[in-house]
């Protein structure tokens, strides 16, 4: 009895001992239950036909007509097969130059030339895609743009990249690049800042040059970190970055089948036919698709290495 009454006292000081880490938490749960948790009700409207009189609750029930729509239409493989194909060219990139861009940090030397290096790195990220799509523009203009110019004064004839279409399956990947390997990069640049720095001394000791320190020493290190990364980005898989196709591409109706992904496909057809039934079976059915992905590469990480999953 005196056992139990010692382990409740000792569970209660702990609770108030943490008391300041659950207030700090606390800000962050209310956010997730308003807006993660509680618009998930809405998820009914992918089943109903929708309409704003009778609202989410009262709107006539359709049963899956609002999923009938997408592959009616002959595209859902070309946008599924877009969706998936460029999502995976972005974290196999992704994820390779950030960890470059993060080795590469951690050898610098000097702590000025590494704050300005990382900070230049960074910056992309902070850039509106509506501001890099202007960029884009002056660059690949077919009259006016910089890469244009250039091949005109080598003698070359200019290239109409807005009508090339196997030219923005690459574009579009350096640009993601461009954009997010910068600030990505600062998770791996931490963890190898957070790595026993007497590993690498006695390494260097036995003669291990940086080249060999950074093989057999940081990237067995940080494949935890790496593969936590990838099972994270997999889940959106079959979620495109809208911003950048939509803003990059807009309405070239040259491109759609390179380019042309789930997002940007239910953007247009809500424009053309408000009817938001579709856009949230669609949203439904990239949610439980993801889920299932995420699923099934958790398993296999699992049967692998069970420390390196997620769960």
């Amino acid at each position: 009895m005196k056992t139990e009454k010692k382990a409740v006292r000792r569970t209660g000081k702990k609770k108030i001992s943490n008391a300041d880490l659950y207030v700090m938490i606390f800000p962050a749960v209310v956010y997730f239950i308003i807006f993660a948790y509680l618009p998930m009700i809405g998820l009914i409207i992918a089943f109903k036909n929708y309409n704003y009189t009778d609202g989410i609750l009262f709107s006539p029930w359709c049963g899956l007509d609002n999923f009938k729509f997408l592959f009616e239409s002959g595209k859902a493989w070309m946008l599924t097969r877009n969706t998936i194909v460029y999502n995976i060219v972005f974290l196999i990139t992704g994820i390779s130059f950030e960890v470059v861009l993060a080795v590469f940090l951690s050898e610098i030397g000097g702590t000025k030339l590494k704050k300005l290096c990382q900070s230049v790195m960074i910056l992309p990220n902070f850039i509106s895609w509506v501001v890099i799509a202007v960029f884009a523009y002056s660059f690949l203009n077919f009259e006016t743009g910089v890469v244009n110019r250039l091949l005109i004064s080598m003698g070359h004839n200019p290239v109409q990249f807005y009508s090339e279409v196997g030219a923005w399956k690459y574009i579009l990947v350096f640009v993601n690049l461009w954009k997010s390997a910068g600030y990505g990069s600062i998770i791996y640049l931490a963890t190898i800042t957070g790595m026993d720095t007497s590993i690498y001394e006695a390494a260097e000791i036995d003669g291990a040059n940086a080249w060999k320190r950074i093989r057999y020493i940081t990237l067995p290190l940080l494949t935890p970190t790496i593969i936590t990364m990838s099972l994270l980005s997999v889940g959106r898989l079959l979620r495109g970055n809208f911003d950048m196709f939509y803003q990059l591409i807009g309405n070239n109706g040259i491109l759609y089948d390179s380019t042309d992904i789930i997002d940007t496909y239910i953007f247009r057809a809500l424009m053309t036919s408000p009817n938001i039934g579709m856009s949230s079976a669609v949203g439904f059915l990239q949610s439980v698709l993801c889920f299932l992905i995420i699923i099934a590469v958790n398993k296999a990480v699992k049967m692998y290495e069970a420390d390196y999953a997620l769960f």
